[in-house]
């Protein structure tokens, strides 16, 4: 059996910036200990495999370790492939998920992806969390799926080491760190280590919490967002109720064929 394979960088103005996803379209499921393997091979924190069903596509995110619900960059990354590489000529690609479906728009180069918005609730600051970030936050909060820890300025955002054996104990699947900044409406970083991705690069289901977080903080509704990794990558925002906006662009690293 031979699957075409492709790499490719999303929320990256070019190769080595952003956050790198494989993308492997299937014209029927492949057994999930397969798809797994796949992903472990891989090794990128995120690896999507889709089927098309007539007007959508059923879409799937693995990590090196386990299944997701919900990929940002990844879904972004499908839409690229899908548009850039398999004849999409529709103004819209419709994933089907298990976070339900999701609506992505090619506008020019950037792909705008229509997300789920989470709230979050204010929790304590506890010695266990600044122990495990090795700062202390000023403000720490738990979301429907992440934990996500408030920070006063940018460096303290830029500076963080945290110990990943000890952020892997918190709860929530992913540790976002974030804080205000002057270049940007806000900036961020999500660490996880539990998952197998000691820090995402860029990660955009982390802005189905942080932007409904903002929009409350700053009294607006649009943002200009940077995810501070090592690789770095920019995030246009809308707030829009129960729903968020997340975009971006996205540029093919690698294609290639999996033979087994």
């Amino acid at each position: 059996m031979e699957l075409d394979i492709y790499q490719v960088d999303a929320f990256a103005d070019g190769v080595f910036t952003g956050n790198p996803a494989a993308v492997v379209p299937l014209y029927e499921w492949l057994s999930d200990d397969l798809m797994q393997n796949i992903a472990a091979e891989n090794n990128l924190s995120e690896t999507a495999f889709f089927v098309q069903k007539g007007e959508y596509f059923e879409l799937r995110w693995f990590t090196p370790e386990t299944e997701v619900d919900l990929c940002g960059h990844a879904t972004l990354a499908s839409a690229y492939v899908i548009y850039e590489f398999l004849d999409y000529n529709d103004p819209a690609v419709v994933f089907e998920t298990k976070s339900g479906r999701l609506f992505i728009d090619k506008e020019g180069d950037r792909y705008s992806m229509d997300f789920p918005a989470w709230s979050v609730r204010e929790i304590q600051v506890t010695e266990r969390v600044a122990k495990a970030l090795g700062e202390r936050p000023a403000e720490l909060y738990m979301g429907e799926r992440d934990m996500m820890a408030v920070f006063e300025s940018e460096a303290q955002i830029r500076n963080l080491n945290p110990d990943f054996r000890l952020v892997s104990k918190l709860d929530g699947m992913c540790m976002i760190c974030t804080a205000p900044s002057l270049d940007y409406d806000f900036v961020s970083r999500t660490f996880v280590p539990e998952e197998g991705i000691p820090e995402d690069p860029v990660t955009g289901s982390a802005h189905c919490s942080l932007v409904p977080f903002w929009a409350e903080r700053l009294g607006k509704n649009e943002f200009h967002a940077y995810q501070a990794s090592r690789r770095g990558g920019v995030l246009d925002c809308k707030h829009m109720g129960d729903r968020v906006k997340i975009a971006g662009k996205a540029i093919i690293y690698m294609r290639g064929t999996i033979t087994l």
